[in-house]
C-alpha cells in the first residue's frame, strides 16, 4: 500500500479502508511524553502510521511532520524514521509484508539499543 486509504461512503456515514486482502500487522504503539523510538528502518516491510492522538511528531527520511490527530504518515521499505511525542499520545502503524521485530536496524537509539 502506498497510498492513503480508501474511503468508502455508506448512507450512515463512512469508512477508511486500510489493507483489503493484504498480509499486515496491526498495532496501537502509545509513546510517553518525552519518548522517542529508535531511528530505524526495516527491509521487509513498509508501514501506515495513523496518529490517534495530538502531540507526535513523525520523521521519514530526515522530513518532520507534527501530526494532526488523524493525520496519516506511509513509511516505505528502508527508510530511516522515528517517532516522538510531546505527551502521553498514541498511534496507529499498520505493517505491510513480513514482519519480524528482528527486521529492524537501529541508527540513533536515546535508550542503548543501537
Amino acid at each position: 500500500m502506498d497510498r492513503k486509504p480508501k474511503i468508502v461512503k455508506k448512507p450512515w456515514g463512512m469508512f477508511e479502508e486500510y489493507a483489503t486482502n493484504e498480509k499486515v500487522t496491526v498495532k496501537i504503539i502509545t509513546v510517553k511524553k518525552g519518548g522517542v523510538l529508535s531511528l530505524q528502518s526495516h527491509k521487509h516491510r513498509k508501514e501506515l502510521w495513523v496518529a490517534l492522538d495530538e502531540g507526535l511528531t513523525a520523521i521519514v527520511n530526515a522530513k518532520k511532520t507534527r501530526l494532526k490527530k488523524g493525520q496519516i504518515i506511509i513509511v516505505p521499505k528502508k527508510a530511516r524514521h522515528r517517532v516522538m511525542s510531546a505527551r502521553n499520545a498514541r498511534f496507529l502503524e499498520v505493517s505491510f509484508g513480513h514482519f519480524d521485530e528482528k527486521d529492524i536496524t537501529r541508527y540513533e537509539d536515546k535508550y542503548g539499543r543501537a
